[in-house]
């Protein structure tokens, strides 16, 4: 009888991380089980397609996990390929975007179901039943067609992380991860879900607003074993807000420092956490290993950050997380959604004029500015509809959305053109600060060449005949996007068309 199991992880829109720490999850209870797991990860395996091929011949069955945006074509290749290959082999869709909009990832004849939100047990139960040959009816979490229909199972109560199996770190392959990254890098997550419900966050529709999180013993126990055992040099949480719970992540970082395992550590959290903390708090976090934190600050006008329902987000805090991080020798960055719906052009000079404040008094500040991607499912859909936003009608159709495309009819023309110019200045006034910091006689001769004109500029939102960015394009080009995780560059400029 058939017993493996193959698992895909499609090329992704970013830097190399990691095993992906998703299909290692999803591995562990069917290793458990008995059955065999063969992953199939992009960047370890360069020639997945003919690999994935190979393995379908003789597997029980094909799993991919997806993201909106670019994970999805490569997704629908091969779920074609295999499906022409081998028409009775079941292909299973999983992971953020099919478990959002799955009656429309079902309607290809080469998606035969869908596990929903989280998918440790609902896989393990579809592939018992595939393997004995009985049907699916019943399987929580499950969405899948027959001949009579698409039907959409209840959802699975959620697990308690802890109750569940260690991810199947052995099927990494970090040698080739680090070829890859140039560092030992291990994609870790201690917690899933947030306690707040921000109006363009997938993150509440899966989890519920509910914070699920391994307890802190559990975590340095794994961390140290896993750094020791891969000589991991940098752990990435891939938590969505990592501070929630502060006594608990305080309990992490001491744990850390008592063990003498030393690496570094980065995180997502909202600076409202931050703010609760004291400075010695923040020191610890350092002191264990941390090296850069991510926040979604997303604007610094009150008015833009209510049409978020971000009310815990306060610019003050935003002061304050960079203060404490300087202290603690912590690099920040800060996440900027450009074009929300609602923002307008004086929303936008007043977050770039009070964030470049906060980076001219802090060093360790950087940003990460995307324009607002609309993604499936989240809460303001309805909005975005009526103010003209078309949503991709097939799995096929969302390939298009990566992070940061603009597909807003609102910001098109002389908008765009105005974003992008006051953007462009407000990074390269940064970028000027960050090269000139360790240098007084060079920051001062930048600042008298550049530095004036630039704030003039952003002051007073006059961007005709950028004779400074003319400059700097010609000595090095302007960061635009950083990883909100790790803090490392990703691409060279902001998409600006459809």
């Amino acid at each position: 009888m058939k017993k493996k199991v193959v698992l895909f992880y499609p090329p992704y829109d970013g830097p190399p991380l990691s095993a992906p720490l998703c299909m290692l999850a999803l591995a562990s209870p069917l290793l458990q089980a008995g059955f065999e797991v063969k992953l199939v990860d992009n960047l370890t395996s360069p020639d997945f397609e003919n690999e994935i091929l190979r393995e379908a011949q003789d597997a029980l069955c094909l799993g991919i996990s997806v993201l909106t945006g670019p994970m999805i074509g490569a997704a629908v290749r091969i779920a074609m390929k295999v499906k022409k290959l081998r028409p009775d082999l079941p292909i299973i869709f999983g992971g953020w975007h099919p478990s959002l909009v799955p009656e429309q990832t079902l309607k290809p004849d080469f998606v035969d179901a869908i596990v929903r939100a989280q998918g440790e047990l609902t896989l393990l139960e579809l592939v018992q039943r595939i393997a004995d040959g009985q049907d699916w009816h019943g399987v929580k979490g499950l969405s899948f067609k027959d001949d009579s229909g698409i039907h959409h199972e209840p959802d699975r109560p959620v697990a308690n992380i802890n109750d569940l199996p260690a991810p199947a770190y052995h099927l990494g392959n970090f040698d080739a991860y680090a070829a890859a990254a140039g560092t030992r890098q291990l994609g870790y997550a201690s917690s899933l879900g947030c306690p707040y419900a921000c109006n363009y966050c997938t993150d509440m529709i899966f989890y519920k607003r509910r914070f699920n999180a391994y307890r802190a013993d559990r975590v340095v126990d794994e961390l140290v074993d896993l750094v020791s055992r891969y000589r991991i040099e940098q752990v990435a949480l891939l938590d969505s807000n990592f501070l929630v719970d502060i006594k608990r992540a305080l309990a992490i970082a001491r744990g850390i420092v008592s063990t003498g395992v030393r690496f570094r550590w980065d995180f997502q959290a909202s600076t409202d956490f931050i703010w609760k903390m004291s400075d010695d708090d923040v020191r610890l976090l350092g002191e264990s290993g941390v090296t850069h934190m991510g926040f979604g600050t997303e604007s610094a006008s009150q008015d833009v950050l209510k049409l978020m329902n971000k009310h815990h987000q306060r610019v003050e805090q935003m002061v304050e997380t960079a203060r404490k991080a300087e202290l603690a020798g912590i690099h920040v960055t800060f996440n900027i959604i450009l074009g929300y719906p609602g923002e307008t052009e004086a929303d936008r000079q007043q977050t770039f004029r009070i964030m470049s404040d906060i980076a001219r008094e802090y060093w360790n500040v950087s940003f990460s500015p995307n324009v607002f991607t609309p993604y499936p499912g989240i809460p303001i859909w309805p909005q975005l509809k009526d103010l003209g936003v078309r949503e991709p009608q097939t799995l096929e159709e969302w390939e298009n959305l990566a992070l940061g495309h603009n597909v807003l009819p609102w910001l098109q023309g002389r908008e765009l053109y105005r974003l992008r110019r006051s953007l462009e200045y407000f990074l390269l006034n940064n970028q000027i600060r960050k090269a000139t910091r360790k240098h007084a006689w060079l920051r001062r001769g930048f600042r008298r060449a550049l530095g004036l004109p630039l704030r003039w500029r952003i002051g007073s939102n006059r961007y005709s005949f950028p004779w400074e960015l003319w400059v700097s394009r010609a000595v090095e080009k302007v960061v635009t996007r950083r990883s909100l995780l790790t803090g490392k560059k990703l691409s060279e400029r902001i998409q600006e068309v459809c």
